[in-house]
């Protein structure tokens, strides 16, 4: 079973300290905790900026930056089942934004 997660990102709660270059870009480490069913908000879990390995250990948490919802379920037969909230009626979904803080 596949699951298709959309999800919403503070970009102003990323430490830009530790975003790293790469060979195609700029890229950032982040973990998404998900649950099978939504929480009080309705969403299915929550994304955190990654730390190091020594900062893990001495129980440094990552910054949440922001939550994640499970958008479809694709059963074996690659049949959707809709998850979740589905996006409202006219939203934007490539949108490019410009207004990118950094």
């Amino acid at each position: 079973m596949t699951r298709i997660v959309r999800l919403k990102i503070d970009v102003t709660k990323i430490d830009k300290a530790r975003l790293f270059q790469g060979k195609k870009g700029t890229y950032l480490d982040a973990t998404v905790f998900l649950n099978d069913e939504a929480g009080e908000y309705g969403d299915n879990g929550m994304i955190t900026q990654d730390v190091s390995k020594e900062e893990r250990e001495a129980k440094v948490k990552g910054a949440i930056l922001g939550n994640a919802t499970i958008f479809k379920v694709l059963d074996d037969d690659n049949q959707h089942q809709q998850a979740g909230h589905p996006m409202p009626q006219g939203a934007p979904q490539d949108e490019e934004h410009d207004d990118i803080p950094f």
